[in-house]
């Protein structure tokens, strides 16, 4: 089955649920007219960027038939103009046709947690995992996210030992899950007086948030203990207990957090973190069972992994799951990471639908 004959199915099914909509009966039963809106709600985008793709599949063919039939100097430019900029739009149309025709994994509608840790080399690792927290705060931005920091341990020379934020709002975690493990970045650090090139890393984990549906913890399996916050953040760091440990005793998981003047909230932000690390287990599982299933070659969750690289001299970023190399780095690293995830998104998705149309 190719792509078209499945998009047409998906039109005859759309059709379907617009006639079970219109039908005053379906408000009699209230779980059947929630689901069917769901699903009819899910393929409209499909179908409207199908019907796009037809009408421009359509009008460039009548473009080329001008070009190979037109005499009149004038308006064979105007239709060779007119195939050029019909012919990108269907590539375009295309590529969001095979993003969208994938079912959507249940996580990606999820908020994300993201760890950031600095990896080999030393203190121009720590300023790297800085650059790269400043750099999802500003695709935060762009995206209308909300980035909430849970946890950080500041370095020295700049940057961060070890920073954990939220990140809330639309799709957050299935636009944000492929930042997902190591990534290396190659300059000269500022601290190099003989203007050598060095290689560092650092660690990216990103998690769905759990949330309390997802995973139940016993109260009675936790041990708080309260103490000093140090670091910045105003005299209130150094006279009360308003930093939060928690340890989940069946598990040892333990989790901090400081980054509030409240003791208060730093519980809830350190029990939104326990959560999603109990959860991470289960969620690695799942991730590696579908890994499995289909060999992908993008991963979307081990930290292990070096996924990507940042060369400064050259201004190049190469992410090395799907070869794709940009020269537009100084760009990138102002959040402008939008064509990164979008070519991640299709490669993923590209895998997925050719199980989809076999």
């Amino acid at each position: 089955m190719n792509i078209e004959n499945k998009l047409e199915q998906l039109k005859s099914r759309y059709e379907e649920l617009t006639t079970a909509l219109s039908d005053p009966s379906i408000f009699d039963d209230s779980k059947k007219y929630a689901e069917t809106s769901k699903e009819h709600s899910e393929l409209s985008d499909i179908i409207s960027i199908y019907e796009r793709w037809k009408k421009v599949r359509g009008d460039l063919k009548n473009a080329r038939v001008m070009l190979s039939t037109e005499t009149d100097r004038e308006l064979l430019e105007m239709a060779k103009e007119e195939a050029d900029s019909l012919e990108e739009e269907l590539e375009s149309l295309e590529s969001e046709i095979k993003i969208a025709i994938v079912p959507a994994d249940p996580e990606d509608t999820k908020n994300a947690i993201v760890e950031i840790r600095a990896g080999t080399g030393g203190d121009e690792a720590a300023i790297f995992a800085g650059d790269l927290y400043n750099m999802y705060r500003r695709f935060a931005d762009q995206k209308g996210w909300n980035l909430e920091p849970l946890s950080g341990s500041e370095s020295g020379k700049g940057g961060f030992k070890e920073i954990i934020f939220k990140l809330s709002g639309k799709e957050v975690f299935g636009n944000f899950k492929y930042e997902s493990g190591v990534h290396r970045v190659q300059r000269v650090p500022e601290t190099e007086t003989q203007g050598r090139v060095h290689t560092s890393a650092a660690t990216v984990a990103v998690l769905p948030e759990a949330e309390e549906v997802d995973i139940q913890i016993n109260p009675a399996d936790l041990e708080f203990e309260a103490y000093r916050a140090t670091g910045a953040g105003g005299q209130h760091i150094n006279t009360t207990d308003s930093a939060v440990r928690i340890r989940h005793v069946p598990s040892g998981v333990v989790v901090t957090c400081q980054e509030e003047r409240s003791q208060h909230k730093n519980r809830e932000k350190a029990l939104v973190m326990l959560r999603t690390k109990l959860y991470e287990a289960e969620y690695e599982k799942l991730r590696s069972e579908r890994a499995a299933a289909r060999k992908s070659q993008v991963s979307t969750g081990d930290r292990s992994a070096k996924i990507r690289t940042y060369n400064f001299p050259q201004g190049r970023l190469t992410d090395h799951r799907i070869g794709l190399t940009l020269y537009n780095l100084d760009d990138i690293m102002k959040g402008n990471i939008g064509d990164v995830v979008k070519a991640l998104k299709l490669a993923e998705n590209l895998e997925k639908l050719s199980a989809i149309v076999e």
